[in-house]
């Protein structure tokens, strides 16, 4: 890995940071260490962060449901709503800009349950928890980190210059990740 020196460490210090937001069914990919990629509300949803720290590319995908065959017109014409259809997208995002499977940092938050039954068929949250394992698993991915159940919406951020992924919710903020500046 490229080492950090005091004037390029400054550099990113002092670089303006630019914030891009993730919307439901979204997803953002960037290899910009200035930018600061952020999803709120995070129910149900899951979002799913993956960083390269080697590429420096950073990306996050805020899914919705646990599979596309649920509805293949919607899979079909956003395959991000979906995690079996949008994680791979999140991928390919990455290594577009330069990132390696190999090398890739996998974080994720959300999976919230707002039903009484938690044993309910409609437990979206434990059902996109799931399958989002499935589909990591499948592709020989581990996941690195997680913030995942209980009753509370998140919002998920990841500052794409050191990697740093981390979660508020309840008026708390916890870092998932901890970021490095090499």
């Amino acid at each position: 890995m490229p080492s950090a020196t005091a004037e390029n460490l400054a550099v990113r210090q002092a670089s303006p940071r630019s914030r891009r937001v993730v919307g439901i069914a979204d997803m953002v990919v960037s290899a910009s260490p200035s930018e600061v990629i952020v999803t709120y509300a995070l129910g149900s949803c899951l979002g799913v962060c993956v960083f390269d720290p080697w590429a420096r590319v950073g990306g996050m995908l805020h899914l919705m449901l646990p599979q596309g065959s649920l509805s293949p017109e919607k899979a079909q014409q956003n395959p991000l709503i979906f995690a079996d259809t949008g994680v791979p997208q999140l991928f390919l995002a990455s290594y577009a800009l330069g990132a390696k499977k190999e090398r890739m940092v996998v974080v994720v938050a959300g999976g919230a349950s707002f039903n009484m039954n938690e044993e309910s068929d409609l437990a979206i949250g434990q059902r996109n928890v799931a399958m989002l394992r499935k589909v990591l698993w499948k592709n020989g991915v581990m996941l690195k980190k997680h913030e995942l159940g209980g009753t509370e919406p998140r919002n998920m951020t990841l500052d794409v210059g050191s990697g740093e992924v981390s979660v508020g919710f309840g008026g708390q903020l916890r870092v998932l990740l901890e970021g490095s500046v090499t």
